[in-house]
């Protein structure tokens, strides 16, 4: 595994109590470092989204926001969020299943309420707002993917899910909504004004889908999981190429790519990030051979009954090789190595003769590691300026200059 690094943290934020914040950092009275905060107002996904609110208000040095202002989040709890900079509208996804929807003013000090939808019957999970389109999609525990006007605030179509959502994007250009659940599936769905078509599903995953990303120029959806595992799906190339990434040892809580460098920033709730490089030709992970006997040695697996009674020997568990994907003994695959090429950062089972093929330019790290010292429940990357913003599970609020790393 890659040696660990650190970069500085721009500034940081500590709770105070539980409804007010309070900035800790001299960096705040940089004129840049408070520009970012506006494009970043509203753009964490706290329960408490008020105080939070407050804060980054307090930041920029608006210290006369009246808590009227804020009353009307105040009343719902909020559980997802999306922020366009360009028309400052803050679309707001809510616990009783409406979203709320507010134009901020230029001084960031005032939010002017625009629409409200009943968009489901349950929790809103995800919501995004595409102005291209002047569409409001949302996801809900009610699973079902829903799809607004925004200028009339009539509803386009709804989609009913499998399993309620965690994540979702949309190309603009295709009109593709890309779909990640809790069963752990990918679905690709194809939005018209008024309806839909299922294109395409994925299953990769074993845990439940937690992060999407979606990069529309090299046209790759990238897919986190609570399985520890991240998988970038080709969706541009057609040929159905699925790239496995394994660097995390908890769920992915966050995705973000840099495509002016083409690196992938992933983190996990165990407070690892994760910086991939994706200019590399990657491998795809074989599948897994199916066997009744070591396809080395050729002994009999456990459940090989006539074999095991015809050579009079007690069956041995199945391993399989990460790299060949054959059905090995522990015998035969007792040593373990990275593979970077194949997405797995850390060792991983290999049979021997796999491993005596690995060379140390094989083992070579794709991947660097990182420590925030918290656990993360939300990220953000500004590609502009090259920082990150972090979000804990401790109530702490981290900006990072990520120009160290990703270049």
């Amino acid at each position: 595994m890659a040696e660990e690094r650190q970069w500085p943290v721009l500034a940081q934020c500590l709770p105070h109590n539980a409804r007010c914040y309070r900035w800790c950092s001299k960096m705040l009275q940089n004129a840049p470092l408070a520009s970012f905060c506006e494009q970043l107002f509203c753009l964490c996904s706290f329960n408490v989204c008020s105080s939070l609110n407050e804060m980054l208000l307090d930041c920029l040095g608006v210290v006369s926001v009246r808590r009227t202002k804020l009353a009307v989040i105040d009343r719902d709890s909020c559980s997802c969020m999306s922020f366009n900079p360009e028309t400052r509208r803050l679309s707001m996804g809510m616990e009783n299943g409406t979203i709320s929807e507010f134009i901020l003013s230029e001084d960031y000090n005032k939010m002017t309420p625009a629409q409200t939808y009943q968009a489901h019957q349950g929790r809103v999970t995800v919501v995004l707002f595409v102005l291209e389109m002047e569409w409001v999609l949302s996801t809900g525990q009610d699973k079902n993917l829903t799809w607004h006007c925004s200028e009339s605030g009539t509803r386009l179509g709804l989609y009913r899910t499998t399993a309620w959502v965690s994540g979702l994007q949309f190309d603009v250009e295709t009109r593709h909504a890309f779909v990640g659940d809790y069963s752990g599936q990918v679905t690709i769905l194809k939005l018209e004004l008024d309806s839909c078509s299922l294109v395409t599903t994925f299953k990769g995953h074993t845990g439940n889908v937690t992060a999407l990303c979606w990069d529309p120029v090299q046209r790759v959806l990238f897919s986190g999981s609570s399985d520890h595992s991240i998988i970038m799906w080709d969706i541009g190339g057609r040929k159905g190429t699925a790239i496995e990434l394994q660097g995390h040892n908890e769920k992915v809580q966050g995705l973000c790519y840099a495509p002016h460098t083409r690196q992938l920033i992933s983190c996990s709730s165990d407070g690892g990030i994760v910086i991939w490089n994706m200019d590399v030709t990657r491998q795809e992970t074989p599948e897994w051979l199916d066997s009744d006997s070591c396809q080395k040695c050729e002994q009999p697996f456990f459940w090989n009954f006539k074999q095991m009674w015809d050579s009079k020997k007690i069956g041995l568990r199945q391993h399989h090789c990460r790299k060949c994907g054959q059905a090995v003994c522990g015998k035969c695959s007792a040593k373990r190595s990275t593979i970077p090429l194949m997405g797995f950062e850390f060792e991983v089972r290999v049979c021997d003769s796999c491993h005596e093929s690995i060379t140390d330019e094989d083992r070579a790290p794709t991947a660097t590691f990182h420590d925030s010292k918290h656990s993360i429940v939300y990220m953000h990357y500004e590609p502009t300026t090259g920082w990150l913003l972090t979000s804990g599970a401790d109530k702490v609020v981290k900006l990072w200059d990520m120009t160290p790393v990703v270049s």
